[in-house]
């Protein structure tokens, strides 16, 4: 069963919006079964959308498109599909009924365009589009299912989840696929892959493990196909297993969890308090920390050193430190997560330090030397990196480095 999306839009194709429609659309169908053989996207374009669902037609089962079912001149998908299905708009009473009672509630005035979002093709299902007033619709032809649905992600996303997956259910006899993921940081992917190779070799047929690498962390996707679904979900658990075994002390979490929500939910546990002494990551971590709802409970604050006047004056870095080794030193992180500790009376405390870049970086030490401070009231310590010549990544590396090893202390 092969499905092939068709996201339209002019702004798709400069750039003005991002395509999430597909992404979204892409798990959900893996999560059915359904494997999704291929994306286009199309501009604004009666012959170009009709381009694309010939040659979508010749390749894949189901098509799905976003986009174009708006009130306004560009949005022509409509009368498009009417074309291609050799067929006319009509009016679903049903949903005229909706689109006036929404602008009668929303006190406003009704435009014929807004009239015209209670047509749809004569062919075809409509979609009940409870968040919005472009129905989706639904068109089986030639053992071909056709599905239209909004540009608007939120309204694409009920349509495709109370409409359009019970009829995929109710017309298909799917597989059952279970995915489970193991989120790694601090280990490269090659490293990563040497170490569980003897696992890898022996996977059988049926589950498949995907490499998923991003800055600081790669996600390890066991997958697994087949009908009997208990089997599958134990054959992948003993797997994981396996990679626990070999490689745990690089696992922070699985599927969706964050490194700063599994650093958050051990502080919490620990009913313990943390705060961060940032120069060269500015403020990130305690971004990172603070974007966990709850965090409050654990995270007191920080103090952004960037210029060497504010680690002297608020961490009492000694002006020895800062002219014998310097603010990217060993020395210079200790004494600043040791002084934001007491500062602040927390049980933890993050510092760092580094050359972001592009500038700053000398022959001793280059652009992306970082050193990291982890404190508690018992221990300090430290590690250097060379996070490489890019400051974005540089910064975002720092602060994924800083929490792994407070999860490691933790």
């Amino acid at each position: 069963m092969k499905a092939e999306i068709i996201t339209i839009g002019d702004e798709l194709l400069i750039g003005q919006v991002i395509d999430t429609n597909s992404a979204w659309i892409g798990q959900h169908l893996n999560s059915l079964g359904i494997s999704l053989y291929q994306r286009t996207a199309c501009g604004d374009n009666k012959e170009q959308i009709l381009a694309c669902l010939n040659d979508a037609s010749l390749r894949s089962d189901i098509i799905i498109l976003t986009g174009g079912l708006g009130p306004t001149k560009d949005d022509i998908t409509k009368k498009t599909l009417c074309d291609y299905f050799n067929t006319s708009l009509v009016t679903d009473e049903k949903v005229l009924e909706w689109v006036t009672r929404i602008f009668r509630q929303r006190k406003m005035p009704m435009l014929d365009i807004n009239l015209q979002q209670a047509q749809v093709p004569s062919n075809c299902k409509t979609l009940w589009n409870r968040s919005g007033t472009a129905p989706g619709m639904w068109f089986e032809i030639n053992d071909k299912i056709f599905i239209s649905l909004p540009g608007v992600p939120f309204e694409m996303k009920v349509i495709f989840e109370e409409e359009v997956t019970p009829l995929l259910k109710q017309k298909f006899e799917l597989p059952f696929i279970y995915h489970r993921t193991l989120q790694t940081c601090s280990i490269g992917e090659s490293f990563l892959a040497e170490k569980i190779k003897d696992i890898e070799n022996e996977l059988p047929s049926h589950i498949k493990l995907a490499y998923l690498p991003s800055v600081g962390a790669v996600r390890l996707r066991l997958s697994a196909y087949g009908n009997n679904e208990e089997n599958l979900i134990n054959e992948v658990n003993v797997i994981c297993n396996k990679m626990y075994e070999h490689i745990g002390e690089y696992i922070f979490g699985e599927n969706n969890d964050s490194l700063s929500e599994v650093v958050g939910n051990l502080l919490k546990q620990k009913n313990k308090t943390l705060a961060t002494a940032e120069s060269c990551t500015g403020g990130f971590i305690a971004h990172q920390i603070t974007s966990i709802p709850g965090s409050s409970k654990y995270f007191i604050g920080s103090i952004i050193s960037y210029d060497n006047k504010i680690k002297q004056q608020e961490l009492n870095v000694t002006n020895d430190t800062l002219l014998n080794n310097g603010a990217v030193s060993e020395e210079c992180v200790k004494q600043m997560s040791t002084a934001i500790l007491n500062k602040f009376s927390v049980d933890y405390a993050i510092a760092t330090s580094g050359i972001a870049g592009p500038d700053g970086g000398t022959d001793e030490k280059p652009v992306g030397t970082v050193w990291i401070a982890i404190a508690s009231k018992h221990e300090v310590i430290t590690k250097k990196f060379n996070m490489g010549d890019n400051r974005e990544r540089t910064i975002l590396r720092t602060s994924l480095m800083a929490l792994d090893m407070l999860r490691k202390m933790l």
